[in-house]
């Protein structure tokens, strides 16, 4: 069962609405000008309901089949955010927004999940309700917890969710998915060394805190090397530290580091919480100085469900000829929020050639859109499948 016919031919369509996005693009949940042309395609394409507001901004819409009789309710999710990114590709249709780019493809999921959805409210060759989900501030802020906290799943009855994020390296319209843990949770910290400020020239007068924070720094990469069992996956990274002093010559009285830490598994998790925090305030006193920690548990790892993930390899076989086994990825994705929830699936398409997502050069290749349209769109038609149907 290649891709659909249907999606070829509205290809220039749906890429002129991404393109449209691309050269919009709306942070966080700052999705107003987004949420609002999503919310007037929904309306447009004969949608049963729209709904907005969802999570702050994101929207919703319900599309029955042409009949409900099975009961079945499935959710398909795209996301619409972008990134505070200073876009570098040159296009035609780059950002206008300085500083706002759709560095990891947003867009495209967008646009695919509309052309799914005018599809399937063209046609309605299913059995059941589909709903809809287009979520706002993936990129750091959470909004599938705030989809999932506005009572979405209970609200609509959604019973399954499906996701999909586009992967550069991989074939153009080529799938990969694993069951289980795939995206690592992601954990922030905050570390205020508190030393003794000084002159640079005395540092005997002082309590160094430039020098502490170093030795902290170093010594938290030993969570991974010598606290973790060697086969469980965490990464710790120190990403940025600010000092309380920018001047040559002055040792100063404060520095704060910030960094994230990727796990899989809870027990890894609890462990890396409970050794950042010793590392950090025991370092600290061994050279006379303070830390003060701060950790928050931002999003949980993303887990596949088994029976939800071996349909969607076979949906994405069916659209594409096969689908191949994704390895661990250690980025975080809030998809995780919505999985907790319900059990479901999320899937890889590849975007060809060309940067990784959140490059300042990438982009999202249009010619992705038909595979990935189908892959929506047969989630819906073999999972409520209508008795006699026939695909268009």
């Amino acid at each position: 069962m290649p891709v659909k016919n249907r999606f070829a031919q509205l290809l220039p369509e749906i890429t002129e609405w991404r393109r449209d996005l691309h050269e919009n693009p709306e942070i966080l949940f700052e999705t107003y000008r987004t949420s609002a042309i999503v919310a007037e395609k929904l309306e447009s394409f004969g949608c049963d309901q729209v709904l907005t507001g969802i999570g702050r901004t994101g929207v919703v819409a319900i599309i029955n089949g042409k009949s409900t009789a099975s009961g079945k309710v499935i959710g398909l999710r795209a996301d619409m955010d972008a990134l505070p990114i200073h876009e570098q590709t040159g296009l035609e249709y780059a950002s206008k927004t300085d500083g706002a780019m759709h560095a990891c493809g947003h867009d495209g999921h967008t646009a695919m999940l509309l052309g799914a959805a005018k599809y399937l409210s063209e046609t309605r060759n299913f059995d059941g309700v589909a709903v809809m989900i287009f979520q706002p501030a993936e990129e750091g802020g959470g909004g599938g917890k705030e989809m999932c906290d506005d009572g979405m799943m209970d609200r609509f009855g959604i019973q399954e969710v499906y996701g999909m994020h586009n992967e550069p390296g991989m074939p153009v319209g080529s799938f990969a998915i694993r069951p289980g843990a795939f995206f690592a949770a992601v954990d922030l910290f905050d570390i205020v060394v508190e030393g003794k400020g000084g002159h640079a020239a005395e540092p005997n007068q002082a309590v160094d805190s430039i020098v502490t924070a170093a030795a902290i720094v170093t010594a938290l990469q030993t969570i991974a090397s010598r606290n973790t069992d060697p086969v469980a996956q965490v990464v710790v990274s120190v990403t940025s530290h600010v000092s309380s002093s920018e001047a040559y010559n002055v040792i100063p009285q404060q520095v704060h580091l910030k960094g994230t830490v990727r796990t899989f598994s809870p027990a890894t998790r609890d462990l890396a919480e409970k050794r950042l925090g010793e590392i950090a305030m025991g370092t600290a006193a061994t050279y006379g100085a303070k830390a003060k920690v701060d950790y928050k548990r931002v999003y949980p790892a993303m887990i596949n469900h088994d029976d939800q993930t071996a349909f969607a390899a076979d949906v994405a076989a069916s659209v594409s000829g096969s689908c191949q086994d994704a390895p661990l990825i250690m980025g975080g994705e809030d998809f995780a929020f919505m999985l907790e929830e319900r059990p479901g699936a999320y899937i890889m398409v590849g975007n060809g050639d060309g940067p990784m997502v959140h490059h300042p050069e990438y982009n999202f290749n249009d010619e992705a859109i038909p595979a990935g349209c189908s892959w929506w769109a047969e989630i819906v038609e073999q999972r409520m499948p209508v008795s006699n149907s026939h695909n268009t």
